[in-house]
């Protein structure tokens, strides 16, 4: 069990994790980015570490500012929250080269799950159904045409980076004049 967690995070987000801590008698760290000085979360934790201006990529982006809180504060561990550096693999590498623990997962797994293509691949390697589909990225419109004919009309066509659903289309057939894509 740690004794001391920095939270990589602001809000509401940083409020739950701070609890949480509370509740298993961990000391929560909290940074916070200008604008945010006088935040619910900067105000319930234990000790709070000003990282830089407003814009969060100058705050809570900022990944050796935010290491740099955690070695101020003593903190053993970083929680990162979700969104932010939640999901970045080159955060937790450089929380682990620095010492301390990544409260999430391994760099190495978000390095193979950050992309589309190896998440599949890993999934399919590793015996879990997954919908047709291919495992090397498409890099021409001949390309997805013939992928398109092989699997059969509809298909899901997903951009290779974002996400949320970012860059999805559901294309009905391959008649450019008649083609309809039915997602925004």
């Amino acid at each position: 069990m740690f004794r001391k967690i920095l939270i990589a995070n602001r809000g509401e987000i940083a409020v739950r994790v701070i609890r949480a801590c509370r509740e298993m008698g961990v000391s929560p760290v909290a940074v916070y980015s200008e604008a945010d000085a006088t935040a619910l979360h900067v105000r319930l934790a234990d000790e709070a570490y000003l990282l830089g201006p407003a814009a969060s990529s100058e705050s809570y982006l900022h990944i050796e500012r935010v290491i740099e809180a955690a070695r101020k504060s003593s903190a053993e561990a970083i929680h990162p929250g979700y969104g932010f550096l939640a999901e970045n693999a080159e955060f937790a590498r450089a929380v682990v080269q620095a010492g301390l623990v990544f409260i999430g997962p391994t760099h190495e797994a978000m390095d193979l799950m950050g992309s589309k293509t190896s998440a599949r691949r890993a999934a399919q390697e590793a015996g879990v159904p997954v919908v047709p589909g291919t495992i090397e990225p498409l890099r021409t419109l001949d390309d997805a045409r013939e992928t398109a004919a092989r699997f059969g009309y509809p298909v899901m066509l997903k951009a290779a980076a974002g996400g949320g659903g970012k860059g999805m289309r559901l294309v009905a057939t391959e008649d450019r004049h008649h083609a309809r894509v039915l997602l925004p």
